[in-house]
């Protein structure tokens, strides 16, 4: 049997939702023929199916392509990535966003080459075991390289499930999880169909049954899909009121360099709370507080204040105010949590992506504000 959250175990099965027939044979063999076959990770290789599993949570595919192609080039194995150090690590994932699942690709590499001699575990069961993997991922990876009969439910598979099953019962909330599992378990194809069979509820969800303007002409339950013949399959699924705006903050990101040295000063930020472990601009709440901080260095040549711009966070909306303040450094002065970089010793450490940004902006752009990021 599939993996499925602890919570899952004491559901009773979704008697009352009647499995589409020939669910799992009409969705492979759409996968095989129309579904997508020239993804850089469509691999046995566990390494490279749990890296872009990582990846692609809350991340979109398009994005990912490029930082999945530098990373297994920085990175080849699961040996060279838990032999990397994290700040190499931080800095190859800087922009992704989500920086813990970093942190926990990392730990779960030495985890597999210290405890499993480099080989990961082939039941979803074990992998779920290890950090950053929870059970859908887990399924995904046995399924795809080890042709487990498990489960997946991520947020394309729930729409797939609830939109061609009429499932109207409101997501996320644990009774519709529950469900939603007990489900996905029943429309399982048997052995040899299951890593066509995962790959086409991903791929379904990723292309037809999008969010907003859904595909349905196209899709192989056209005909008998319950959200589509209600009339109005965008309405699927029925999302649980959330609160629309989020809390804002403001900071006061000081960009302290140093002209003739060419250097910028970095410090590394605290493992809990925002940018966990990254290299990063001061912040003070007010510019006088980051003037008096940068004055502890040396004498202020000059400052300027540069145009602000907006960073959204999952729960918050960051509005930063960068101060460039050149000075003339006196020796022998530093800070415990920092230090001076040259540009390229900073685009090599794990940095976020507003102060990535920000520092590789040319001279004479320096007064514009980078482009939004959003989730950095």
């Amino acid at each position: 049997m599939p993996t499925v959250p602890n919570t899952d175990q004491a559901a009773q099965p979704a008697e009352t939702i009647q499995p589409l027939p020939d669910f799992a044979d009409r969705l492979v063999r759409w996968q095989r023929h129309d579904g997508r076959h020239d993804l850089p990770w469509q691999v046995r290789d566990p390494y490279r199916v749990w890296l872009s599993e990582i990846m692609l949570q809350q991340t979109q595919v398009v994005t990912v392509l490029d930082y999945f192609a530098r990373f297994t080039a920085r990175f080849p194995t699961v040996q060279a990535l838990a032999a990397a150090p994290e700040d190499e690590v931080l800095a190859a994932w800087s922009g992704l966003g989500y920086y813990r699942r970093a942190r926990h690709l990392h730990r779960c590499a030495q985890i597999v080459v210290e405890a499993h001699g480099g080989a990961f575990p082939q039941t979803a069961e074990s992998l779920a075991t290890l950090p950053g993997i929870g059970p859908s991922t887990a399924a995904a990876i046995a399924a795809f390289c080890f042709d487990e009969r498990a489960a997946i439910l991520d947020g394309n598979v729930q729409r797939v499930l609830c939109r061609s099953h009429g499932i109207d019962d409101p997501v996320p909330s644990t009774a519709t999880t529950r469900k939603l599992w007990s489900l996905a378990r029943r429309l399982l194809p048997e052995a040899p169909d299951i890593a066509a069979y995962t790959q086409g509820l991903m791929d379904l969800g990723a292309t037809l049954c999008k969010p907003r303007r859904p595909t349905c002409a196209t899709c192989p339950f056209v005909e008998d899909c319950r959200a589509r013949r209600s009339g109005d399959p965008q309405r699927l699924p029925v999302r649980q009121p959330t609160r629309k705006t989020r809390p804002e903050r403001s900071t006061v990101m000081l960009w302290l360099r140093n002209p003739s040295g060419g250097l910028n000063w970095l410090e590394k930020r605290p493992q809990q709370g925002v940018w966990p472990g990254l290299w990063s601009l001061p912040q003070f709440d007010a510019t006088e507080q980051a003037l008096q901080f940068a004055a502890r260095f040396g004498r202020v040549i000059g400052h300027q204040e540069l145009a602000t711009f907006r960073h959204a966070f999952t729960h918050f909306e960051l509005t930063i105010l960068p101060l460039r303040v050149d000075l003339q450094v006196q020796p022998g002065v530093s800070e415990p949590q920092g230090q001076w970089f040259d540009l390229g010793e900073a685009t090599q450490l794990g940095l976020p992506a507003p102060v990535r940004s920000l520092l590789m902006r040319p001279m004479s752009a320096t007064d514009a504000p980078p482009p939004s990021v959003l989730r950095g």
